[in-house]
């Protein structure tokens, strides 16, 4: 998720805060069920995995940007016995493993990083650069958001699926995607033809790291996730020399004027009990101490769970900032540009059961939470709703166990580094192993009972 969508601005808080032989393939069509379920990762595989995961996050690649850990992705899922199809809406990769008949589970995970400096520490801390294509400027580039963590667990999960074929029937798409954070990567893996050229899935699975204590999950059915929508607005003014503002219109006085005003729409015009949040990220404008420019550039995000909601914040906010130009006598109005815009997230209420009582059997019920719906936001939904199939997303915690139990004791949970933070940093175990299980645990309703859900 991104910095101005995303899944990841905002931290998770769950409800409660406790928190390798390869089997023979069956014949198509074969009418006997598997009896058993799929295995643990076993430590070698755990420990290849951490090997690849330490390795990617050292080499993040932004939005859209994501061929080297396309091509990791792609080369282990051909290695596994995969059909793979990559550049799929540019640099996702589509793998499919038929496994006779059954249902269809689509697993998803998300590549991108962030252009921003990582600050963990780690031996295997990113010091990349690259470009941004938001503004053509180079940056650093970080994996603050934990799709390193979601990329190694599918790769995991479906290694896992392979080796043991004799233990579930059906046909899995382990699905890649690009540019999460940019909200362009599931909606250019629809545009390429994934609906015509792949399976069509019963389900579609996904599942975020974020900083609750590791080895912990939390699910809920209904919204999970809120709708973003960002823009960027152009405030422009007529510039001059610092020492004579009088003969100038300056828009920095001017944006500054907007930023203070957009934070009274929550306040003032949204009740209590409806919600969103109105973050300015960005404000850029100048570039000497005595020149007043002749335009300032706001970037803001918004975040809400309902659509006429929404509708109020959006008009608000161009009311706002339009009559806040022409107070300050710009010479002409302001622009407005949508640069992401993600949809709501809401788990299937009977997927969402079946998930979460095979992740209580799986992982143990004392380690599976409800989870509240939180103001971040993702593009994994639209994946399924262009197929119009059920889907399910989760959260598995990524805090050391005693660093969350400490804070939550000391009633500091806002201390701990969360996704988007330059000290944001999974622990290795047993996030990695988490992780792996529950995605084994939320595809089996489907392919070990072979119940697809329709």
């Amino acid at each position: 998720m991104a910095v101005s969508s995303l899944l990841c601005a905002t931290a998770f808080h769950p409800a409660s805060a406790q928190a390798q032989q390869r089997g023979a393939s069956p014949a198509p069509g074969a009418a006997s069920q598997p009896q058993s379920t799929l295995p643990a990762p076993s430590e070698a595989l755990l420990t290849e995995i951490e090997g690849i995961y330490k390795d990617i996050h050292a080499n993040p690649e932004l939005s859209m940007q994501e061929r080297r850990t396309a091509g990791i992705a792609a080369e282990w899922l051909r290695k596994q016995g995969y059909e793979v199809a990559e550049g799929v809406g540019g640099v996702g990769v589509v793998g499919v493993l038929r496994n006779g008949d059954g249902a269809t589970v689509l697993l998803r995970a998300d590549m991108d990083a962030l252009p921003m400096q990582e600050n963990t520490g780690l031996p295997y801390a990113s010091s990349k650069t690259g470009i941004d294509p938001a503004n053509g400027q180079e940056t650093a580039i970080a994996h603050s958001c934990g799709h390193d963590m979601h990329v190694a667990w599918l790769m995991a999960t479906a290694h896992i699926l392979s080796e043991n074929r004799d233990k579930w029937r059906g046909t899995v798409v382990a699905l890649f995607q690009p540019g999460e954070e940019t909200a362009e990567g599931a909606k250019a893996m629809v545009e390429d033809g994934l609906v015509r050229r792949f399976p069509k899935p019963d389900v579609v699975l996904g599942q975020h790291v974020m900083p609750l204590a590791a080895g912990q999950v939390a699910i809920s059915s209904g919204t999970i996730l809120s709708r973003s929508d960002s823009l960027e607005v152009m405030l422009f003014g007529r510039g001059g020399h610092g020492s004579s503002p009088e003969t100038t219109v300056d828009p920095v006085v001017m944006a500054a004027s907007a930023v203070t005003q957009l934070q009274t729409v929550v306040s003032r015009e949204i009740g209590m009990t409806d919600q969103a949040v109105i973050t300015v990220g960005a404000l850029q404008a100048g570039s000497s101490a005595n020149i007043i420019p002749e335009r300032a550039l706001l970037r803001l995000n918004i975040r809400t769970f309902d659509d006429q909601v929404r509708e109020r914040v959006l008009a608000s906010v161009r009311r706002i900032i339009t009559q806040q130009a022409e107070l300050s006598r710009s010479p002409k109005p302001p622009t407005f540009k949508t640069l992401s815009t993600f949809p709501l997230t809401i788990n299937d209420e009977d997927a969402t059961r079946k998930v979460a009582e095979a992740l209580r059997e799986r992982m143990g019920a004392d380690r599976v939470q409800p989870a509240s719906a939180a103001s971040a936001s993702e593009d994994f939904t639209v994946l399924a709703r262009a197929w119009d199939v059920p889907s399910v997303y989760w959260l598995v915690g990524g805090t050391d166990p005693d660093t969350y139990a400490k804070a939550q004791k000391e009633g500091r949970p806002n201390d701990i580094p969360s996704n988007h933070s330059p000290e944001f940093a999974p622990v290795l175990q047993p996030t990695l192993r988490a992780g792996i299980e529950a995605m084994l645990a939320a595809a089996s309703p489907w392919l070990v009972s072979g119940q697809a859900h329709r």
